[in-house]
């Protein structure tokens, strides 16, 4: 046999292999050793198999059409380099397709171990209910979360580029294996949440077709907010949803070493630790007047105190906080397209989550919250997160509440947003005045 020959036949082989690796890549549903509570919900895992049924469709496609054009070619020294090249773009489709499976491999196989499995389902079940509410158009995609050591969460968010090419069928977030403790995980599950929501509403580009943006140019502040407008939307969404919980979390997330939160980088999508809290707190605010607003931004001031700073620090910092009202006033009242003519601070203020509602519900909840609150997720969290802030729920008892519920939303599947369940209306119908002033715990 000549060389070309042999060039040839060695080709196919290889070819032969990726179409029997491919042949052996079976289903999630037949891989996936997970309690039925862990598993995720059946339109997530639908779209997941969907998407790969579509790519391992269409690399057979390849291989038959690449096998058919190898067994035609005479052998000679051009065909051999042609069909290496040609062998050479198939391995590339071949490494997409695997890419894609590991993907989904590596978020699906925790299900599988005790306890935490379980616990992820619960989380897919907050996340899906944290993005739904009222009078807001979203059509939400699947979401499923996975947990990985390290600082930060992170979203792959549902219809952008996979790697290697497709479009991603579902949301998949990545929670810190740290945060997985209390109501502070909250902060990082629906700051990610967030980002797949302002994706959905194209909120970071309505903010820049407004006049403040297109401004940003001349103007460093407004530069600046433009620049870390994506994480600033998503901080946004979080405290709508969750109240204090979210700045809370958010200050823990940030507590680092004071180089970390006092450096100002324009290159980094995130806003500088120091002011990023600052704003959280505008935001809660303006969407939740309350006194504990301010004590909360006093507190922050005297874990990183003005004095610590350099004197371009403090001249940089001083004009960003400076310019934070302005900016969450003309953030809070623009109007998106996809809000039909509502403006952002409109559709996102709940009635439900200002901070005196949050203690009457935890005052008419507290002795049964598990049960209580097992209707509405993202009103659990919002509630225990006051409750703690406010000195009513010690840090051991707030776990075990959120470790039930986790467990009763996976057992549950998914739960349509509501205001309420019918259990905590009747809870709330039933007491009438709060023993204790709300005043006390403000």
């Amino acid at each position: 046999m000549s060389p070309c020959a042999q060039a040839l036949r060695l080709l196919e082989q290889e070819v032969l292999g990726i179409r029997a690796r491919l042949d052996a890549q079976l289903p999630y549903a037949l891989q996936m050793p997970m309690v039925p509570a862990a598993n995720v919900s059946d339109e997530a895992m639908a779209a997941i198999e969907k998407h790969m049924q579509a790519a391992r469709r269409q690399l057979r496609v390849h291989i038959a059409h690449f096998l058919r054009q190898l067994r035609e070619m005479a052998a000679t020294p051009h065909n051999v380099a042609l069909a290496q090249r040609r062998y050479a773009l198939l391995k590339l489709f071949f490494h997409a397709a695997l890419t894609h499976f590991e993907i989904f491999a590596e978020v699906l196989t925790q299900r599988s171990q005790h306890g935490t499995g379980v616990w992820l389902s619960g989380l897919d079940v907050a996340a899906q209910d944290g993005l739904r509410q009222p009078g807001v158009p979203i059509a939400a995609p699947p979401v499923i979360c996975y947990v990985e050591r390290g600082h930060g969460g992170a979203i792959r968010r549902a219809r952008t580029r996979l790697p290697g090419g497709g479009n991603n069928p579902v949301a998949v977030i990545r929670m810190p294996r740290e945060r997985m403790v209390g109501t502070g995980v909250a902060a990082s599950l629906f700051h990610e949440v967030g980002h797949q929501a302002a994706a959905l509403l194209d909120l970071a580009n309505a903010y820049k077709r407004a006049s403040p943006g297109r401004m940003a140019r001349g103007h460093p502040v407004w530069g600046a907010w433009e620049r870390w407008i994506s994480e600033i939307l998503a901080d946004l969404w979080a405290v709508s949803r969750v109240g204090i919980a979210a700045t809370c979390g958010l200050m823990s997330v940030v507590s680092l070493p004071r180089a970390f939160v006092l450096r100002i980088n324009l290159d980094d999508p995130h806003p500088a630790p120091w002011i990023r809290v600052k704003l959280s707190v505008a935001m809660g605010k303006a969407l939740y007047p309350h006194p504990q607003w301010d004590q909360l931004e006093q507190v922050w001031e005297r874990l990183y105190p003005r004095s610590q700073m350099n004197p371009g620090q403090r001249k940089a910092f001083d004009a960003l906080d400076r310019a934070i009202p302005q900016f969450v006033a003309v953030l809070l009242a623009m109007h998106p397209p996809a809000l039909r003519g509502r403006s952002l601070g409109a559709a996102l203020r709940l009635p439900d989550r200002h901070p005196q509602h949050l203690l009457r519900v935890w005052h008419a909840v507290k002795l049964r919250p598990q049960q209580l609150l097992a209707d509405t997720p993202t009103l659990a969290f919002a509630v225990l997160g006051q409750a703690r802030y406010s000195g009513l729920l010690p840090a051991s008892q707030e776990l075990k509440v959120i470790a039930e519920l986790l467990q009763r939303w996976a057992l549950a599947g998914y739960l349509p947003w509501s205001a309420g369940s019918a259990q905590l209306s009747v809870a709330l119908n039933q007491r009438e005045t709060i023993s204790t002033p709300l005043a006390a715990y403000a």
